[in-house]
């Protein structure tokens, strides 16, 4: 696929994006969820190793195409990887997939109820890189626990100055501002955010389009106006700690909404699972997240 039938896909297509992209600090959680404790590796090349073979066991396996499946996103070291012989941007498309890459570099230490990304020295750098290896968009995550309105401002600043970045290397900006759900005041974090995203959209430079990827908001229907926005080309949901049944009831309340979740569709996945068994489990998971994201 070249840019402009990913972009196509990706702005129309039936389908959801799996976040596939556990990093560092996260590796360890997702692993042990697929039935792999820590003992089992010594080193962090060995952990990596252990959670690349994960993914392209997902990647490769049957249920894992573009029918149902709009896009992937990968982690630094799954672009530079393979699956099934091939590097893992291009076994993406050859199954009708798109390739999406995380460009963050990790969170800042909470102040004023959010934090922040930390920076991105290289990441022009990287930008070209993924580019070459056909990679069609970018996600980097913030995360707001308090509806503080000079934080989430700070945030949504941070996030489209970061866009402009990546729109000008030629490559569509997931922007993913996260709510936490925990949180005591996350209705009034899900309208601050959504009231800074329309100032923020309204900046957008040149014809320019952004892709947001949000927490499924408390009260369903809050963010109508992003989803309906002529420079959003797509609203994404993720899961935040649900599990996916409830993830898919609360993103099925939120028309236009589809998913971009991670845990969620691989709670079911193990390691010890034969083919047959493994691809069972994630064929109906993405029957569940297709189902919930076509409302």
């Amino acid at each position: 696929m070249n840019y402009a039938e990913m972009l196509a896909k990706v702005s129309t297509a039936s389908g959801f994006i799996a976040a596939l992209d556990q990093s560092g600090g996260s590796t360890p959680k997702a692993l042990k969820g697929y039935g792999i404790e820590e003992d089992a590796y010594a080193t962090e090349e060995e952990m990596f190793g252990l959670i690349h073979d994960m993914r392209a066991r997902i990647i490769t396996a049957p249920s894992f195409s573009g029918e149902k499946v709009l896009g992937a996103i990968l982690f630094e070291r799954t672009m530079d990887g393979e699956a099934g012989g091939k590097p893992v941007p291009a076994a993406l498309q050859d199954r009708g997939v798109v390739p999406f890459l995380k460009v963050d570099k990790g969170l800042e230490e909470e102040a004023d109820g959010v934090q922040l990304m930390k920076p991105m020295p290289d990441l022009d750098a990287l930008l070209q890189r993924a580019k070459a290896k056909g990679v069609f968009g970018t996600k980097k995550r913030s995360v707001i626990n308090q509806a503080s309105p000079s934080g989430i401002a700070a945030i949504v600043k941070q996030q489209f100055d970061v866009a402009e970045q990546i729109l000008a290397a030629g490559l569509m900006p997931i922007i993913e501002p996260e709510v936490n759900i925990k949180s005591a005041d996350r209705a009034q974090s899900d309208t601050l955010l959504r009231d800074e995203i329309l100032k923020a959209l309204d900046n957008v430079s040149a014809d320019n389009k952004v892709m947001l990827k949000l927490s499924i908001p408390a009260q369903a229907g809050t963010f109508d106006a992003l989803i309906n926005h002529p420079r959003v080309l797509r609203v994404v949901g993720l899961s935040g700690g649900y599990a996916r049944p409830e993830a898919c009831t609360e993103l099925a309340k939120n028309k236009g909404m589809i998913a971009s979740f991670s845990r969620a569709l691989l709670e079911d996945l193990r390691h010890q699972m034969t083919a047959e068994e493994f691809d069972t489990a994630l064929s109906s998971a993405i029957d569940e997240i297709h189902a919930a994201s076509a409302t």
